[in-house]
């Protein structure tokens, strides 16, 4: 039987994924847009939880800006490794509900109560079976089969930021007693409930493609 918040989850998943989808494909304009809103909204989550400390709060929305602006760059400039990333910490957050739920088992840490052990092993091999399938999907075997070891420590490094970066939410919001960021998604709670892991891989994957070199 799934439980409320479950089907809650799931019915919000529906409805964003196509429209998420629709805002990265349909042009620069569109994405620029849909963007702006998320980063509005998130910076506002952010405040809001971060109060206390205000240094703290000016450091994040610095951090988030670059993140946003990073999101933005590499949409227009690299537009295959940044789909690569996005379904990376989507199988990443994907590969931890589900293994969690299903194998439990020793929690990973006291920041995050719900994260165990399982969940992790969980995100990574499902964030790895995931980013693979798609890289064969656009078309991008020739790279795999050249270097296929750089591929498989890229997607679990990206998959490890993801989940660091879901961590470092979670000590914010354990700071600021607060369950969610907020309350804009039924299931979810609010957008940076739902991107903390894509807000740290991305400037985090872009900078170690700066120094590595492209794949």
């Amino acid at each position: 039987m799934i439980d409320n918040e479950l089907q809650k989850r799931i019915l919000s998943s529906i409805i964003l994924l196509p429209i998420t989808i629709f805002f990265i494909f349909k042009g620069s304009i569109f994405f620029i847009f849909f963007l702006s809103l998320i980063f509005f909204a998130v910076i506002y989550e952010w405040y809001n939880m971060s109060k206390n400390n205000k240094l703290t709060r000016i450091f994040g929305i610095i951090f988030l800006f670059f993140s946003f602006f990073i999101a933005f760059y590499l949409r227009e400039n690299s537009f295959n490794f940044f789909l690569l990333i996005i379904v990376v910490c989507i199988f990443t957050d994907i590969g931890g509900y589900i293994f969690g739920k299903v194998f439990k088992g020793l929690k990973l840490t006291k920041i995050s109560p719900s994260k165990t052990y399982s969940g992790m092993i969980g995100s990574f091999l499902i964030s790895l079976i995931a980013g693979l399938i798609y890289l064969d999907y656009a078309g991008n075997r020739e790279i795999f089969i050249k270097d296929h070891l750089k591929i498989f420590l890229l997607i679990l490094f990206i998959s490890f930021v993801s989940q660091l970066g879901d961590l470092i939410i979670s000590y914010f919001k354990r700071k600021a007693n607060l369950k969610d960021t907020g309350k804009i998604l039924p299931g979810h709670g609010g957008l940076l409930d739902r991107i903390d892991g894509l807000i740290f891989a991305l400037p985090a994957s872009y900078i170690l493609i700066l120094i590595i070199g492209s794949i």
